[in-house]
């Protein structure tokens, strides 16, 4: 036995160069409008990926409670923030693309193209069949759109939150180590080698590559499991010369997808786990904070982060405390619940009050 559960993916870290803005547009175009936290304190503890200094930021954790993991917004306020100087190509290492969950894919074209979003591949199927499209948000960022079936309630929106991601690696059966044995996507859905129609208009998705779409076996447990649902991740080698690392010569919090963060319970066990496997903790808030909880403005909780083969960030965090009804200073203490089971609904469902209609 592992000794510790993960709940879902928690959120996807995305560096922006203006928090308020990029927000607003997640809002606008994928719903996530539930502010879990707000919080500007310096990052103190990331020192090993912002240059060995303390770095001032402004971060938004938001969620789209139809189902799916949130993003987490992040910005740099002390420091202008390094875009990446060249478009980010199917072959590079790192997150590639974020998955969203879609209700309909034909629909969510069609809602897209009315907003004037840029489609960077109208529908096709991907290698198991299924529809599928990219879009890009105004900061370059690619997000595929998935057609999903697990959704935690209805809100009339089109699409739900984090699904996933697109991973560039160097070697698959190394990476599946971190993605398959931690963290648990151990079934694969398909293993295919070739040139993709699906990834055709994407930036070097005319080369062959081979892709591992991978989901877990065994559903996700705990406290937030029923609203941030299932996902998949898919890993991507290319058969030539592998291309850049993305965040290499950056810093973790510049632009793009700078982690994929996963809710999980037990991170002493997690921990022991991982460094049996070779991927010790790299960030490990619990040991710096000497047992006690990081406060992160309206929440807190441990994290820590470990790197896959090729330096990508994976996030955990266990949670502690939650804001439910701020404005009552209803907050819940997850310490003195079972871990296993997750929350009533009612619970999860009152978060919507933290819903913001304007930033």
């Amino acid at each position: 036995m592992k000794g510790y559960i993960l709940s879902g993916i928690q959120q996807m870290g995305i560096g922006v160069t203006n928090v308020e803005e990029a927000w607003k547009w997640y809002i606008d175009q994928f719903g996530m409008d539930c502010r879990i936290f707000d919080d500007d304190a310096p990052a103190k503890l990331m020192l090993p990926y912002t240059g060995g200094e303390p770095r001032s930021k402004h971060a938004i954790l938001a969620m789209n409670l139809q189902s799916g993991g949130g993003f987490e917004i992040w910005q740099y306020t002390e420091r202008v923030p390094v875009k990446i100087k060249e478009e980010i190509m199917i072959g590079d290492l790192g997150i590639i693309a974020c998955k969203i969950k879609a209700r309909n894919i034909q629909e969510s074209l069609a809602l897209y193209q009315k907003n004037g979003i840029p489609v960077v591949a109208l529908a096709s199927e991907d290698p198991s069949g299924k529809k599928t499209f990219f879009i890009k948000d105004p900061y370059g960022n690619i997000f595929q759109l998935v057609e999903a079936t697990d959704w935690f309630r209805n809100e009339n929106k089109a699409t739900g939150g984090s699904y996933g991601a697109i991973i560039g690696v160097s070697d698959i059966e190394k990476s599946r180590v971190v993605y398959s044995d931690i963290l648990g996507y151990d079934e694969v859905i398909y293993d295919r080698t070739g040139v993709f129609t699906d990834l055709a208009e994407l930036p070097g998705g005319n080369k062959e590559c081979r892709r591992v779409l991978l989901k877990r076996s065994r559903a996700f447990a705990g406290a937030f499991s029923k609203v941030l649902g299932q996902s998949m991740i898919e890993l991507i080698s290319t058969s030539t010369n592998n291309g850049k690392k993305i965040f290499e010569g950056r810093f973790w919090g510049d632009p793009g997808f700078i982690h994929l963060c996963y809710d999980m319970h037990g991170i002493d066990e997690l921990k022991n786990y991982c460094e049996s496997k070779g991927f010790p903790f790299t960030v490990d808030s619990k040991k710096s904070h000497e047992g006690n909880s990081f406060d992160m403005g309206e929440a807190a909780g441990y994290f820590s982060y470990i790197e896959d083969p090729d330096g990508t960030l994976i996030e955990f965090v266990e949670t502690h405390k939650v804001p439910i009804l701020k404005k009552f200073g209803w907050y819940l203490d997850l310490r003195k619940r079972d871990p296993n089971r997750s929350l009533p609904d009612w619970i999860v469902k009152t978060l919507r009050f933290s819903r913001v209609r304007n930033v």
